[in-house]
């Protein structure tokens, strides 16, 4: 099915949003790995593991759209020096993700397209569910302390 450009730009937009932030995840997971910090390594693992479905689903509808995938763009990759700043850098890459799928969404249903839409929105979900994840490590650190809260993810 032939898409509409806009909406193909769009999607490849998001792709390499999505193939940024896997990039940065997997560094920082194999830096927490390699600290010790085994529930923050496996933590955001597991995002960088969304991110990549998240990138699979984005390709095949690019594809369904006889778009073609770029995948061989990639923005600017922040990889933080200690916890606190790996985490602010891995929230700013969620507060983007959910502006521009928040934008995707709306540029989807004023074209027309509720497919797009529909996997728009459930991509948003996961992203929102990030950012809040990240959020919460956050606010433990603030309550409890860097040193005590790195005690609690060995």
């Amino acid at each position: 099915m032939k898409g509409n450009e806009k909406i193909i730009e769009l999607l490849n937009h998001l792709l390499a949003e999505e193939l940024t932030a896997i990039s940065q995840y997997m560094v920082h997971s194999e830096m927490f790995a390699d600290w010790g910090l085994d529930r923050l390594h496996e933590m955001v693992e597991k995002r960088a593991i969304t991110e990549m479905k998240h990138a699979e689903a984005l390709i095949g509808r690019i594809l369904f759209l006889e778009g073609k995938p770029i995948v061989s763009k990639l923005n600017a990759i922040h990889v933080g020096a200690d916890t606190e700043k790996m985490m602010a850098f891995d929230l700013a890459a969620e507060y983007d993700a959910v502006k521009s799928y928040n934008a995707g969404v709306k540029t989807a249903m004023e074209l027309g397209d509720q497919g797009t839409r529909s996997l728009l929105s459930s991509i948003l979900k996961d992203e929102e569910a990030h950012a809040d994840e990240i959020e919460s490590q956050r606010e433990q650190i603030s309550l409890m302390g860097i040193q005590t809260y790195l005690g609690k993810q060995i």
